[in-house]
């Protein structure tokens, strides 16, 4: 009678809540492939992969609040911006962040990446909706950029600021529900943009499916995911004027055989390259040379830095994972 209670006991507290619950992994989850000894000085041989929370349908787009020490994610499928903390607990920021309350079952509705701008708001890609908004301290939204050349973007995905303050994001048409084919999409085309002085440019528009995306510490250097049918991480030569040119494979997985698509991805202060790809985060020197991949057991998304600067937080399909690493990443522009 004892233990059937505890279970009883146990059986309702597990009811009590449908909300995601923190999860404690003390001793680590997932695996660390080492191919390089370089790879030891960036993620120590003690590390561990940590999750912080689960029970979300698809982390995506995750960005450190310093002010709030939480970090704030997406849940593409679910249509819900999420906070967490270091310790799992979640809470609820914008119910229908894409921007409307219903798509059709498993389509991309909610919102995706973000990034602090200069006056302190959030820029929230925004797939239902196909734009970007603004996001104020008491979480209400306005449109930021929605077309280009009187026509709707496809759907912004990430985004990234270059240190004159030009943003530069990303426009796959992911949030259509037939993509490339939706009668919806006005763009014939799946760009990369650059945003500066009120004047919105395409700088790359020959990818099938731009994905994310960073600078170089020295910014001479862009790099751009191509999440399909080639799978691969681009670079381009950046000119002072902003523009991009010379786009030249970085590293291509097409006939990798793991799930996974290279999408977010982000770059540390040595200039290493860490981009969520096939089984994991794939880690590259900045000469394109594979040294390691951080596998959590879920396929990652997206990766960025928090805590300290050296914790690599990871967005992977059901959950938010972290590693403490030896490098710092590159700050974003605004905090």
């Amino acid at each position: 009678m004892k233990v059937a209670g505890i279970l009883l006991l146990a059986f309702l507290l597990a009811g009590c809540s449908n909300a995601p619950a923190p999860v404690a992994e003390p001793h680590g989850v997932g695996s660390i492939v080492r191919l390089d000894p370089a790879f030891d000085s960036i993620v120590p041989k003690d590390a561990i992969i940590e999750k912080v929370g689960g029970g979300f349908q698809f982390a995506e787009g995750p960005l450190w609040r310093p002010a709030e020490g939480v970090l704030w994610f997406s849940d593409v499928v679910g249509n819900v911006l999420r906070s967490i903390t270091p310790s799992g607990q979640v809470q609820v920021l914008i119910q229908n962040a894409g921007g409307q309350s219903s798509a059709p079952a498993g389509s991309f509705i909610g919102s995706n990446g973000m990034i602090a701008d200069k006056d302190g708001y959030v820029l929230l890609c925004q797939h239902t909706n196909r734009r970007i908004m603004r996001v104020a301290k008491d979480l209400s939204m306005t449109p930021y950029l929605e077309k280009y050349q009187g026509k709707r973007f496809n759907s912004p995905n990430d985004l990234v600021y270059k240190s004159d303050g030009a943003l530069y994001f990303t426009d796959p048409p992911y949030g259509l529900v037939k993509q490339d084919d939706d009668p919806a999409k006005e763009l014939k085309f799946n760009g990369v943009y650059r945003y500066a002085g009120g004047k919105l440019t395409v700088v790359v528009k020959d990818l099938t499916r731009p994905n994310g995306l960073a600078f170089s510490p020295d910014e001479k250097t862009f790099y751009v995911a191509n999440s399909e049918p080639q799978r691969a991480w681009m670079r381009y030569d950046v000119a002072a004027d902003g523009t991009v040119s010379g786009g030249k494979v970085f590293f291509d997985v097409t006939a990798e055989r793991e799930a996974g698509n290279p999408d977010g991805m982000k770059v540390d202060v040595q200039g290493n390259v860490y981009g969520a790809g096939p089984g994991g985060v794939w880690v590259f020197s900045p000469d394109g040379k594979h040294l390691g991949t951080i596998k959590p057991p879920e396929i990652p998304a997206n990766c960025n830095w928090a805590e300290d600067g050296r914790t690599l937080y990871i967005t992977a399909r059901t959950g938010v994972y972290r590693i403490k690493l030896a490098v710092a990443g590159v700050k974003p522009l605004y905090q």
